[in-house]
């Protein structure tokens, strides 16, 4: 038993779920969503598939990091870096979880979305994983990878990489500054025996990290309005308005947020922007497809 929390550890499943939740509400917001006569075996599928790559791309996360996972509070007791889990097994369970979770996208829906997955645990394993020691730019690398499941969401859909799908693309991509800015300023300590370099600022929480933070979530405010501008939501019924109003109060929470983080500086306030962030995302995928079926 002990073993298959260790494993299901590896997978990081709260964040996890986050990733897999965006992916399955891009899915459900393409036009080819309405075709499928079977949704929720589709919906599942599409979970499961994208479960078992984020996860196989955190297991590989785990491994790699084994020895700076070991030096930070936060993330010592995991399974590899507490020794419970030897590295290769950790490697050989990621890429299991990897290629199963590939196949499952590319045969039930296309290969376009089944390539994206495979990019996405490539980039975010391979390539952002050990740029962390290296510059601060691995942020703007992972926020690549951090952004494909709505791409591979769609592309289950629709079968192609249309407006729609890298909207949401690029809402995904600007969220994760200031959500991920924010734990690096909660977790700065840590990350500094780590090695770890997330801030844009080398000198570690500044003013100029909180208004990094302020500029990417204003930028958020006209990229998640897009889709009433393209055709993809309406907002000419009720549930169009009050999808649009809740888009605004959230952009609107998010970037007084931020400007709070910048005004005290302090680790409670990056800890309200970090929770304002997990909540903000679900709410804003969640009034799209409000305002998608009101279509």
């Amino acid at each position: 038993m002990n073993k298959v929390k260790d494993y299901l550890q590896l997978t990081k499943p709260s964040l996890n779920i986050m990733v897999v939740f965006s992916s399955v509400v891009s899915f459900m917001l393409t036009p080819g969503f309405d075709h499928y006569e079977d949704k929720w075996k589709f919906i599942l599928l599409l979970f499961a598939g994208g479960f078992l790559v984020t996860g196989g791309a955190n297991a590989i996360n785990m491994a790699v990091e084994k020895d700076t996972d070991a030096l930070m509070s936060r993330t010592k007791n995991r399974p590899v870096a507490s020794g419970r889990m030897s590295q290769t097994e950790a490697y050989a369970f990621g890429i299991i979880c990897g290629i199963a979770g590939v196949f499952i996208l590319g045969n039930y829906f296309n290969w376009t979305a089944g390539g994206l997955a495979a990019l996405s645990l490539f980039l975010y394993a391979f390539i952002y994983t050990p740029l962390k020691k290296v510059n601060s730019i691995a942020v703007l690398v992972g926020a690549f990878p951090g952004s494909l499941p709505c791409l591979i969401g769609w592309a289950a859909g629709e079968a192609e990489l249309s407006t729609g799908g890298w909207i949401l693309f690029g809402i995904q991509f600007l969220w994760q500054f200031p959500h991920f800015w924010a734990i690096c300023w909660i977790a700065w300590k840590d990350y500094l025996k780590a090695g770890f370099k997330l801030l844009p600022s080398e000198l570690g929480p500044t003013k100029f990290t909180a208004i990094q933070a302020i500029i990417f979530s204003t930028m958020l405010l006209p990229a998640t309005l897009l889709p009433f501008f393209t055709g993809m939501c309406s907002y000419d019924d009720v549930a169009g308005i009050v999808s649009l109003v809740l888009i605004i109060l959230a952009n609107a929470f998010m970037i007084m947020r931020c400007v709070n983080l910048y005004r005290k500086m302090d680790i409670p306030s990056a800890r309200k922007v970090m929770f304002g962030s997990y909540m903000y995302l679900p709410v804003i995928l969640l009034a799209l497809y409000i305002s998608k079926v009101s279509v």
